[in-house]
């Protein structure tokens, strides 16, 4: 009987939570009664876009896992959806590269922010639903592709986040993939000429030349962030998400979380870094560094990396690496209460540092910024039938 009353309780609460999901705080709207530190209004709304066009940017598509390169998935997911900009932009993906233009996409989240995108001409679906419940309200094997973007914020690390990945799992379709997009919440600083990437594919290289980025593996040196205001704004986030039970670099732990899942395979990824600015060592260098052992002197693909080491950024990846700036100052922005909170600092204390922060980050000439970057990766897995 008190198990059948706290279900009960448990359910009308959460009815409620979805009923009414916000509170304000400092003029921002938050999602209220759980751990997710970050508003839910416009602006941040607006920065996680740009994260999702900067991760569109340089995967070079909005879909990474190789399942879907002849035919299109006819049913797919975004967990965690937001404004479902993400669904859009592979919508638009899909209809450019294959010529998909039928595809079901269903959104599901929390908080009921996004827009009827059927008026944009897509099959949409908006299904407002807590992620922490389990099960998600949907059928066995009821969509192709599963796409997880962002919700390190939302999902502790551990046994919260295992068991979601196992629930994603169970509604996708034997043959189906699932994909996830994260980024870490703790810059880092790239050390100088960073390996190349053994055997890396060369459509990759050559986008992460295009768009200025690298290509990270394990060997991939870095360092702690040079710039003090980084170094700052990394401690403070690592105490306010420890406090939360969330991880600060989600990116080391999700390859792991995928191979746990005895009916996944063929999991791959794609970890790319992407500095906040001009790197002092970058015009001595390419970004797939110099000759490999296979290279001659007179190759094809040792003179274009002849001709790309001395060459400046475009504007184009200028504004790339702007972007990724940008939606780094617009985080710590985001998150001021919970990083006040474990600085110790008042407002007029946060206020002056805020101001000092952006003269030091923002000015384009200034050099306080020495290898930072914003580390994105992509992973993703093909749910294969069980041999027991």
């Amino acid at each position: 009987m008190a198990s059948s009353s706290n279900s009960l309780h448990s359910e009308y609460h959460h009815e409620s939570l979805l009923r009414d999901p916000y509170e304000i705080h400092n003029g921002r709207r938050y999602l209220r009664e759980v751990p997710y530190p970050l508003p839910c209004d416009l602006p941040e709304m607006q920065r996680q876009n740009l994260r999702t066009l900067l991760g569109c940017k340089i995967f070079g598509r909005a879909v990474c896992s190789p399942n879907f390169g002849r035919e299109a998935p006819a049913r797919i997911l975004e967990v965690g959806c937001g404004t479902g900009y993400w669904s859009a932009m592979c919508h638009d993906y899909l209809s450019r590269s294959q010529g998909a233009r039928n595809v079901a996409f269903t959104g599901l989240d929390i908080a009921p922010v996004a827009p009827d995108l059927n008026r944009s001409g897509m099959k949409w679906k908006f299904v407002q639903h807590d992620l922490r419940r389990v099960p998600l309200p949907f059928d066995d094997g009821e969509f192709d592709l599963v796409m997880i973007k962002d919700i390190s914020m939302t999902l502790s690390f551990g046994q919260p986040y295992q068991q979601f990945i196992s629930e994603c799992v169970r509604i996708l379709r034997y043959g189906g993939s699932i994909e996830v997009w994260e980024s870490d919440h703790i810059i880092r600083s790239l050390l100088p000429h960073p390996p190349p990437a053994p055997n890396r594919n060369p459509q990759e290289r050559d986008l992460a030349e295009k768009t200025a980025t690298y290509c990270l593996t394990h060997s991939t040196p870095f360092a702690p962030a040079q710039n003090r205001y980084i170094r700052q704004a990394n401690a403070w986030m690592a105490i306010a998400l420890d406090r939360r039970k969330l991880t600060p670099t989600p990116c080391a732990g999700i390859m792991q979380m995928l191979s746990q899942e005895p009916t996944l395979s063929a999991i791959g990824c794609r970890r790319i870094a992407v500095p906040l600015n001009e790197l002092s060592w970058e015009r001595g260098m390419s970004r797939t560094n110099s000759l490999e052992p296979h290279d001659s002197p007179m190759s094809t693909e040792s003179r274009m990396k002849g001709r790309l080491a001395n060459q400046q950024l475009t504007e184009e990846q200028c504004a790339l690496r702007q972007t990724a700036l940008v939606t780094v100052i617009q985080m710590i922005e985001s998150l001021e209460l919970v990083l006040r909170d474990a600085s110790g600092y008042g407002s007029e204390e946060w206020s002056h540092w805020w101001t000092a922060m952006m003269a030091s980050l923002a000015d384009p000439n200034s050099c306080s910024l020495n290898g930072e970057s914003l580390e994105l990766g992509a992973w993703w897995a093909t749910k294969q039938y069980s041999e027991y």
